[in-house]
């Protein structure tokens, strides 16, 4: 297998982990490191990215250097002589920006990992592009790609309102309610369990948020409201996970909901309510935006 042709397999551990691998053993020795701290997605997307990168630059790690990442770069923006692995798409054939930082960033790791297991002798990554400042601020020079700051986008009242109505379970209301009144991520909402949810104190113990981070996330009295009714009268009783959210129907039936699963539930009741946008993450931001609005301290948001 050749560094243009690698392909990325995804697999389940005996522990039931997820496991992804490129079939190269640099390459497969930081994904596995990587597992160890990071969450299974963080994994898989670092896989594509680099998997991206070797197809474009088509050398091994040890012998990559600087001028190979600059002309990665180049050729992100411009779709490249391997356009066909630019599923991002952005304009004429290359990606966006943020795309670009994210996979030098997933590049970066890699090799920051080699040089400290001595297998190669330099981080080929540019930290940035010299300035004729360097003398007088040396390390601040020019990012290789910059990114625009833009304002997150949030639905009006309006508009969920018209989103909340579309649903059409208990479940699904529970779990937009969470995003939207809580400002849950939607791989937290998905990992909820019965026993994180505190009632009494209108409170969500999220086990794990990103970053490995724990926290408690106060709620409003209607999600609770929905979550009763989910469990009352449409969770599966016959199911041996204390996953909250699960699959109503089907071949699945009582396991716990994928974020696939999530995904297309929330781009149905999208379409029903006549929205042109409305993803996980805008209800998130949704939901910090009017706190933020309301008055709650930025440090708090």
């Amino acid at each position: 297998m050749t560094l243009v042709d690698l392909c990325l397999r995804r697999s389940r551990s005996t522990a039931g982990d997820l496991v992804v691998r490129l079939g190269v053993p640099q390459l497969d020795a930081y994904l596995e490191f990587l597992a160890v701290r990071s969450r299974p997605n963080t994994v898989l997307a670092v896989g594509y990215d680099l998997r991206v990168f070797f197809a474009v630059v088509g050398k091994p790690p040890e012998r990559v250097r600087p001028a190979d990442v600059l002309a990665f770069v180049t050729a992100q923006y411009t779709g490249g002589a391997v356009s066909r692995i630019q599923l991002a798409g952005d304009g004429v054939g290359g990606v966006s920006a943020r795309t670009v930082r994210r996979r030098l960033s997933s590049v970066s790791g890699l090799f920051g990992f080699l040089h400290a297991r001595g297998d190669v002798e330099a981080n080929p990554v540019p930290r940035g592009l010299p300035t004729r400042r360097e003398r007088q601020r040396p390390r601040q020079g020019v990012p290789l790609v910059r990114t625009p700051r833009t304002l997150p986008r949030v639905l009006s009242p309006g508009q969920v309102d018209a989103l909340l109505a579309a649903l059409r379970s208990w479940r699904d209301r529970a779990m937009v309610e969470a995003m939207v009144l809580g400002g849950l991520r939607r791989c937290e909402v998905l990992g909820l369990r019965l026993g994180d949810l505190q009632v009494a104190a209108r409170r969500v113990f999220i086990a794990e948020g990103k970053g490995g981070h724990q926290r408690l996330i106060p709620v409003s009295g209607r999600f609770f409201t929905s979550v009763a009714s989910y469990v009352d009268t449409e969770r599966p009783a016959d199911a041996d996970t204390d996953r909250v959210f699960l699959v109503l129907k089907g071949p699945r039936r009582g396991q716990p909901l994928s974020p696939a699963g999530l995904d297309q539930i929330l781009e149905s009741a999208r379409q029903r309510a006549g929205l042109a946008q409305a993803t996980c993450h805008q209800l998130r931001h949704t939901c910090l935006t009017r706190l933020r609005e309301a008055g709650m301290a930025l440090e708090a948001v």
